[in-house]
């Protein structure tokens, strides 16, 4: 089975990547929805960072806001935080891949946010990264959230910046123009996994 990463930069489009995909039929195991459960009360990291970010937390219940201010300036806070969820998230996405395995997938997307920041790098055979312009990243992310200028900039720098990923993408979609110019890059991608497969038999 041919396992794939799927990455980009904060509001770079990779979610609008990754359910195109989802549309096409192939499997993708999320890392954000994992992160998620795995921080419900029984999830698999609940009670780490709950110890570790009470302030937090109301009740049972994570205030994910309150948690993006917290790290988001806080190089170390930020650090603590992937300890305690990777390694949860890890197992996670490992089960859910060796169930599509198990199921006869030839392909599975695993869309990762901080594929090249975290440790899930070598769950994966290639790297497919979102890309556009760090100005076009800031614009769309102010616009999505509500953030200022600041808040923004806050949050795309605490990511490896979006040029790096380019240069260290096996394959790119270029998300600079508009959505219409996706699908077809999408199809391309696809060929060329399928390339892949046939040069593997």
């Amino acid at each position: 089975m041919l396992k794939i990463g799927l990455t980009g930069g904060i509001a770079t489009g990779k979610s609008t990547v990754s359910k195109l995909l989802r549309e096409k039929q192939i499997p993708i195991i999320d890392a954000d929805q994992i992160a998620r459960t795995v921080v419900e009360p029984g999830g698999k990291a609940f009670s780490g960072v709950q110890s570790a970010f009470p302030q937090c937390f109301d009740g049972d219940q994570l205030n994910r806001p309150a948690l993006g201010r917290e790290i988001f300036h806080d190089d170390a806070k930020r650090e603590r935080l992937n300890q305690l969820m990777h390694p949860a998230i890890r197992e996670e996405m490992q089960e859910q891949m060796h169930a599509y395995e198990a199921a006869g997938e030839k392909v599975v997307i695993f869309d990762i946010p901080l594929l090249f920041e975290g440790t899930m790098l070598d769950l994966v055979d290639y790297s497919v990264v979102v890309y556009c312009r760090e100005e076009i990243q800031l614009m769309r992310l102010m616009e999505r959230n509500g953030l200022t200028k600041e808040e923004a900039l806050a949050r795309i720098h605490s990511q490896i910046p979006i040029e790096e990923k380019k240069h260290r993408a096996d394959f790119l979609i270029n998300n600079n123009g508009s959505l219409q110019d996706l699908p077809k890059q999408i199809d391309w991608l696809l060929t060329q996994f399928e390339t892949i497969q046939k040069e593997g038999e």
